[in-house]
């Protein structure tokens, strides 16, 4: 059996540069990895079935970790049926990427344990057919990203803590990008200009997301009495970084929904995985 973490991530602004002919949007962000974990046991089958166990409310054909399995399938010099078992803490639909992140940990690990022996380019490569922001997770590195978020330049970020609130609704991405107000033609700029002045980035779906989801606007205005709060990704969990003067365990304990205190990660856990049994 092997058992290894899928971290969750934050975007700490995001921005829609564009509109390209696919009608895929060009988009400007940051990853940031965070230390918020599902994990994900992988344990070899008596047939040649994969089984995911842990996730029932997502239809296995739909299953992003099932889907990266298939498209790895045929690297595979020792393909083996497997039983995966799922510990779901990042909340779904939430802009934290846990899907993305499930389906590149299960591409790593498959890559080793049915001998595929892919790059970590070719896996990214298999990943973005999965979802633009799988191959952040392939990677495992904080990054300054461009395109549909596929293209990434990998970036240091100092360590921070952030508080995390996850509001009860489920943000629709397909509603959010249908409204005629949304910014679509932000100007594009460079991760030193972020470094410059960091309150300048903002998410163009937050204003969106506030106005149609009360629970979304609720949190936020929640956070903005503490710091500056922030929309990750389409929502709908929302964050605000942590200071000194705050007291964080006050602000956990009141918050209007479910909250989490997290760590921000140099890399995931993942890139020092090695075929392992385990990844701590």
């Amino acid at each position: 059996m092997i058992r290894v973490p899928s971290p969750a991530k934050l975007n700490l602004f995001l921005h829609i540069t564009g509109r390209r002919q696919d009608g895929y949007h060009e988009l400007q962000s940051i990853f940031q990895l965070i230390d918020l974990y599902d994990w994900l046991e992988f344990s070899p089958a008596d047939s040649a079935a994969i089984r995911i166990n842990g996730l029932s409310s997502v239809d296995l054909e739909q299953n992003l970790i099932y889907r990266a399995a298939l498209l790895l399938r045929p690297f595979a010099q020792k393909p083996t049926g497997l039983n995966i078992l799922i510990e779901k803490n990042i909340p779904m639909g939430a802009g934290l990427g846990g899907g993305s992140s499930n389906a590149a940990t299960a591409l790593i690990v498959l890559n080793q344990l049915w001998q595929c022996s892919l790059s970590i380019e070719q896996l990214a490569g298999l990943g973005l057919k999965l979802g633009a922001d799988v191959p952040i997770f392939v990677h495992g590195r904080n990054a300054w990203a461009e395109g549909i978020g596929e293209q990434l330049t990998f970036i240091d970020l100092d360590q921070k803590q952030y508080i995390v609130l996850k509001p009860d609704c489920f943000i629709s991405t397909q509603l959010l990008f249908s409204q005629k107000t949304l910014t679509r033609n932000e100007k594009s700029s460079k991760f030193c200009a972020y470094q410059q002045t960091p309150s300048d980035f903002r998410n163009n779906f937050e204003p969106l997301a506030r106005s149609l989801y009360p629970e979304v606007d609720e949190a936020m205005r929640y956070l903005d009495q503490f710091g500056t709060a922030k929309l990750t990704g389409t929502g709908a969990c929302v964050f605000t970084e942590v200071t000194e003067e705050m007291n964080v365990n006050d602000i956990l304990n009141d918050a209007p929904c479910k909250s989490y205190l997290v760590n921000s990660l140099q890399e995931s856990p993942l890139r020092q995985f090695k075929d392992r049994k385990s990844v701590v």
